[in-house]
């Protein structure tokens, strides 16, 4: 293969820079400030700060309600992560079997992910809705007297279901592109081998969306902790105080509603953390059933 050659050894960094100005400013540098806030209790009006050591994260760590908030998220997390997952696989394997109007079957499962999150949160509020939520509606045929904004499971089962629904057609799109790309004759030699359909998706097909697979779940997890925020900001705005909220959410009451700067920033950086070995956990043992090529 031949290689790329620079004029300027300079020249290759050059290109670097733009990207590595954008990872510093806004990623390490936030970073590195909320490690240095988190050891101090700062005012709220800015005249000056305390240091106090590691008890913004005792203080969080031991806190009832932040234990309550850190289960809520853990399950929260799950769900999404497994609902989104699954049933975009189930559709997409179906939109790959589909031989006459598959472009409009396809189309309007994209659809959905051009919606901006605020605004899937608003159309959820809307279908949700007391007084004229078809889902409330729905609800009510069944004896269920849903009370969302009101009733924790209540809120809670609509913030997954309006999750869920958002990250559906991302998860289709990669899950399709996948199935496109395995080779026909390795599907006819699997169709000679098994008549059975599903044993064959478990046995071929599936092993070999496992690159995707992988990706797509962490990208998942780390939708269903941070990129949900829009949506449960909708959902659980102006609503009584006893509402579900994830941990990335908390931050932002803390930080920027409570002016509580400190716990605030102890909060994003136990996050952080929980993150890191999340991801080294996933690299170090659910990659090694990952089967590239």
């Amino acid at each position: 293969m031949k290689r790329v050659q620079f004029n300027s050894p300079v020249l290759p960094y050059l290109f670097l820079l733009p990207q590595m100005l954008v990872v510093i400013i806004f990623f390490y540098w936030p970073s590195v400030q909320a490690i240095q806030s988190s050891f101090y209790i700062e005012d709220p009006f800015g005249f000056g700060s305390t240091f106090v050591g590691a008890a913004n994260y005792t203080d969080a760590l031991l806190s009832v309600e932040y234990q309550k908030i850190a289960r809520f998220t853990l399950v929260f997390t799950i769900l999404v992560t497994f609902l989104s997952l699954s049933i975009g696989l189930l559709l997409a394997v179906k939109a790959d079997a589909v031989i006459r109007g598959n472009a409009t079957y396809k189309t309007l499962l994209i659809c959905v992910y051009a919606i901006a999150p605020p605004v899937a949160g608003l159309i959820g509020m809307m279908f949700f809705d007391q007084h004229i939520g078809p889902f409330v509606q729905m609800a009510s045929y069944l004896g269920w007297d849903m009370k969302v904004g009101i009733n924790y499971f209540d809120t809670a089962f609509a913030m997954v279901t309006v999750a869920v629904w958002k990250q559906i057609p991302y998860n289709f799109i990669f899950v399709l592109s996948g199935l496109q790309g395995i080779p026909a004759s390795i599907r006819e030699a699997a169709a000679i081998d098994c008549r059975s359909s599903s044993r064959r998706f478990w046995t071929v097909i599936l092993p070999l969306l496992t690159p995707t697979a992988f990706f797509l779940l962490i990208i998942n997890i780390t939708y269903a902790l941070f990129d949900t925020f829009s949506v449960i900001d909708v959902m659980v705005k102006d609503k009584a105080a006893n509402n579900p909220i994830t941990l990335v959410y908390k931050v932002f009451l803390d930080g920027f509603r409570g002016n509580d700067l400190g716990s605030s920033s102890a909060q994003s950086v136990i996050l952080m953390v929980v993150v890191f070995v999340l991801t080294i956990v996933q690299f170090r043992f659910i990659e090694r059933r990952v089967h590239y090529g």
